[in-house]
């Protein structure tokens, strides 16, 4: 009974587990392994040399945005402004140009009135006076003025090479007696062709670029075309047409050699004269698109020409008077 005698509410005795000789032990070991580690000695430096660091740790410098596509376009957007400007000083460049010409014909207008013809440049002597006015820097635009010039270089291209077939002609008469027609009919068509061609073909394209007149156009090229066909004609030298060709040129290499070498050259000339009025007669039409002529343009510019022109006014006017007298005149002879 002397268990049941004790105080129930004395401490039982301790039992602490960690008093038994092997947990002892265990533990005494783990706190020795401890407190001899030192992580920044030399040797555990070593062992842990190999170990790898992750490149988020490693690398500490923020990251950089690529800026080269962002330049480009800033260049692109700079040289395309670059170039608009360099596009309007160019258009307010030529404004001024214009205008200033403007100007000038106006003060000349107004300063001598009308226009004193210039062509063909006759001494003052002559009795003949000029009939025409020509300037290709004040009457022609920039774009029309050089086509325009080639036009009038080959007119005078056209009459160089009809007085020079008079002179073949010449010779191709001399040579052989029976070829009298070629020869004045060279003569013909050297008086007549030079100023008709000046009047019936340069002078219309030349009213065409100066006034921009689709008329002027339409009747350039009817007249050309035709002239183009002369040319062709004459290239090829039919006998007794009045013009030194290829056929009658090698028809004198056996009787005359020099007359026929003259021929020759003469006939080349045509030639050159052929193939320049197909090439002009495409440029010009290549320029005639580009100002935005009609057909129907160039009839209305011919019935207010015609109905506002005083010559025709006053024929019109003669011949109704003279239909009106008829018509009265009748009854009262009968």
């Amino acid at each position: 009974m002397s268990g049941f005698d004790s105080n129930p509410f004395v401490d039982p005795v301790d039992v602490n587990p960690f008093q038994d000789a092997s947990v002892t032990q265990a533990t005494s070991r783990a706190t020795e392994s401890i407190g001899e580690f030192n992580p920044f000695s030399a040797t555990e430096m070593g062992k842990n040399s190999d170990t790898t660091i992750p490149i988020s740790a490693a690398s500490s410098q923020p990251a950089i945005l690529q800026t080269s596509v962002e330049q480009s376009a800033q260049a692109t957007v700079n040289a395309g402004q670059a170039n608009l400007i360099k596009q309007q000083e160019e258009l307010e460049r030529k404004a001024a140009e214009l205008e200033r010409k403007e100007q000038e014909l106006r003060n000349q207008a107004s300063t001598t009135g009308a226009k004193e013809n210039n062509w063909p440049p006759l001494p003052k002597f002559f009795p003949v006076k000029p009939c025409f006015y020509q300037d290709f820097e004040q009457e022609i635009p920039d774009d029309y003025r050089r086509i325009c010039k080639r036009m009038y270089y080959l007119w005078m291209f056209h009459s160089a090479t009809l007085f020079l077939n008079v002179l073949a002609c010449l010779a191709y008469f001399t040579a052989d007696s029976s070829h009298g027609v070629d020869f004045g009919l060279s003569i013909l068509w050297f008086i007549l062709f030079t100023p008709v061609s000046f009047i019936c073909w340069y002078r219309p394209v030349y009213k065409a670029f100066r006034s921009d007149s689709s008329f002027s156009f339409f009747f350039f090229f009817f007249v050309f075309f035709f002239q183009v066909a002369v040319y062709v004609i004459q290239t090829v030298g039919i006998p007794s047409w009045g013009n030194s060709g290829w056929i009658v040129s090698i028809s004198m290499i056996g009787k005359n050699l020099a007359v026929a070498v003259v021929m020759m050259v003469v006939a080349g000339f045509f030639t050159v004269n052929a193939v320049l009025g197909v090439i002009l007669l495409k440029m010009v039409h290549s320029k005639y698109r580009r100002t935005g002529a009609s057909f129907t343009k160039a009839q209305q510019e011919f019935s207010q020409g015609v109905l506002t022109n005083r010559n025709f006014q006053t024929a019109a006017a003669s011949a109704a008077t003279s239909a009106a007298q008829g018509a009265f005149g009748r009854p009262q002879g009968n």
